[in-house]
């Protein structure tokens, strides 16, 4: 069982889209987009809707503390850590879904995507991260695992020091880098789910994903 007490949802649903409150999540909820149980059951088609100011439609979850109420971070406040095992189900048309985020409060540009690209000639895809330097630079791709196969479990995790140590782990490839201090004082968050990068196309299209394991972990400096 995935615990989701400190989780809210995003589904595709609504003019913007609606958010699954954590004790809803707790309770038990599962719609047509999300299943929970022993796994967790993601599914974004490329004609939902949006959440304020995106692009693209999501089913996700974003960080919480127990009472529902949002949970966001300092880099240097703590140990950072988004563990999950996971398989890509399917992807749209574009081939690409963000499976993995670190968000920033109050912004529409994420500090990090891990994103799956999906290749049809070769049936595998890659796994790619999208990086942003600083919180106003357009962001670098960086491809840190290839071959990785629709419908096989891997494992992802993304860590941030309170130094500023960021480092991506995906289908035992490893990426990392020195995060910029402008990066220091900013409200950041972790996301997970299915976050959709294609909005054409018929009701059978979008991105789906199972996760079998994820947590969040801030494991405070002594």
């Amino acid at each position: 069982m995935i615990t989701l007490d400190t989780w809210n949802l995003s589904i595709p649903v609504g003019t913007p889209s609606v958010t699954i409150n954590t004790p809803q999540l707790v309770s038990g909820y599962t719609d047509g987009y999300f299943k929970s149980g022993d796994t967790l059951f993601f599914w974004a088609p490329v004609t939902g809707s949006k959440t304020a100011n995106a692009v693209y439609p999501r089913t996700e979850l974003r960080e919480t503390k127990a009472d529902g109420s949002v949970n966001n971070w300092q880099y240097g406040a703590a140990d950072n850590m988004l563990r999950a095992a996971v398989a890509v189900n399917q992807v749209p048309s574009t081939g690409k879904i963000v499976i993995g985020q670190i968000h920033c409060f109050g912004s529409t540009e994420p500090m990090l995507k891990l994103e799956y690209q999906y290749k049809d000639a070769k049936r595998l895809g890659n796994l790619v991260v999208k990086y942003r330097v600083t919180p106003d630079a357009e962001p670098e791709v960086i491809t840190v695992a290839q071959m990785v196969p629709m419908n096989q479990r891997f494992t992802y995790t993304i860590h941030l020091t309170p130094a500023g140590n960021l480092t991506v782990n995906a289908f035992n490839y490893q990426w990392s880098t020195k995060v910029d201090s402008t990066w220091a004082p900013k409200a950041l968050y972790f996301k997970a789910g299915v976050y959709t990068q294609d909005n054409t196309g018929y009701a059978t299209e979008g991105g789906a994903a199972t996760f079998y394991k994820l947590t969040a972990e801030h494991a405070k400096k002594s």
